[in-house]
């Protein structure tokens, strides 16, 4: 019982047409397939190894209305789908009606597991639901998985992890339910104090290292914050953020820019801070604060990061690139290391 990789992510949005551009002229997907159902369409986006599923159409307005656009499934990878199944059942889960032969459980919020059997090599697509319009090379109408299909050019190599906003009186209880139900263990858990803000995470790992999530969860006991707004905005737990790998995200950066993509702003006095944790760097972070980047760094190595706008209207989900030179970790120094720079400017200007 068992999860070994992250098959691929499904997006519900109430517009397709400016998704799909979003993903595709602004990130550098590229679209392989599509599928019309009798309440739903779907176009299926890859690159590198990272396939995402846009859907859109009348059978999923319950999960807008309630949540927006955003992430409404994470399709799993396992060695036996009845036996995952049934220990996610076993834990708590909700089975659903299987979609397109597959087993499906409920994960957190208005969000789904797709339980899928893994691929028979490494260039295989695991089988899932059939497709009218078919890469090249694909006969019309096969499934994906059938065949393999060349991986995409572009800046995202993976799907480095996946960040979940839970309610912090659940938080433990997220995390036992991914041991008990899919084999995940906890990798790490850390607790960061921002001001009267406090947020509380637990990251949970597969055993084959290529399914990752990280819980995050405000401090009922503090000051609402961040995570609390997104709760709100988003009717519950969901999907805050996808972390796209990449080998470069200097490159990355400019190229998203140029092409429309919008990060978050990072304070100037964030980089003077970041030299004196960063020492004998200074030309490097002086590219880094060029190009908005943050660096944190663990026992292990550096990692850099940079983190979108939400292209939504209830700004919710938003997507981070991330380039790992070692690092472990998830840049967590990063969240007091901003609000820290942020406030010294505030306290300069008053």
């Amino acid at each position: 019982m068992t999860v070994h990789d992250m098959a691929h992510v499904e997006l519900y949005t109430s517009h397709a047409p400016s998704t799909i551009d979003y993903f595709v002229s602004g990130m550098g997907f590229t679209r392989v397939a599509d599928r019309v159902e009798a309440d739903r369409s779907s176009i299926l986006l890859r690159q590198g190894e990272t396939r995402l599923i846009v859907t859109s159409g009348r059978g999923i307005w319950k999960f807008l209305d309630r949540h927006g656009d955003g992430i409404a499934d994470i399709a799993l990878t396992c060695d036996d789908v009845t036996k995952t199944r049934d220990a996610a059942v076993a834990a708590g889960a909700e089975s659903f009606a299987p979609a397109h032969g597959n087993p499906v459980v409920s994960a957190f919020g208005g969000v789904t597991h797709t339980l899928l059997p893994r691929p028979s090599h490494p260039d295989a697509w695991p089988p899932g639901r059939p497709w009218d319009t078919a890469p090249q090379g694909q006969e019309q109408g096969q499934e994906l998985g059938q065949a393999p299909v060349g991986v995409a050019a572009g800046r995202i190599r993976s799907l480095d992890h996946i960040a979940v906003c839970v309610e912090g009186s659940a938080l433990k209880n997220y995390a036992d339910y991914y041991g008990a139900a899919f084999g995940m263990s906890r990798y790490s858990s850390e607790y960061v104090a921002v001001g009267d803000q406090a947020m509380d995470s637990i990251v949970v790992r597969s055993e084959s290292g290529r399914v990752t999530f990280t819980l995050v969860a405000p401090d009922p006991t503090k000051s609402p914050g961040q995570l609390d707004a997104f709760l709100d905005r988003n009717g519950g737990p969901g999907v805050q953020h996808l972390a796209f790998l990449v080998d470069e995200i200097i490159p990355a950066v400019r190229e998203l820019r140029d092409q429309g993509v919008e990060f978050l702003s990072t304070p100037g006095t964030y980089y003077d801070m970041l030299a004196d944790r960063f020492t004998g760097t200074r030309e490097r972070i002086e590219e880094l604060r060029a190009t908005q980047i943050l660096a944190d760094r663990d026992e292990w190595g550096y990692l850099l990061q940079l983190f979108s706008r939400s292209p939504y209207e209830r700004n919710t989900l938003f997507f981070e690139l991330i380039q790992r030179r070692g690092s472990r970790g998830f840049g967590s120094a990063n969240i007091r290391a901003l609000y820290e720079a942020v406030e010294r400017d505030r306290l300069a200007a008053g």
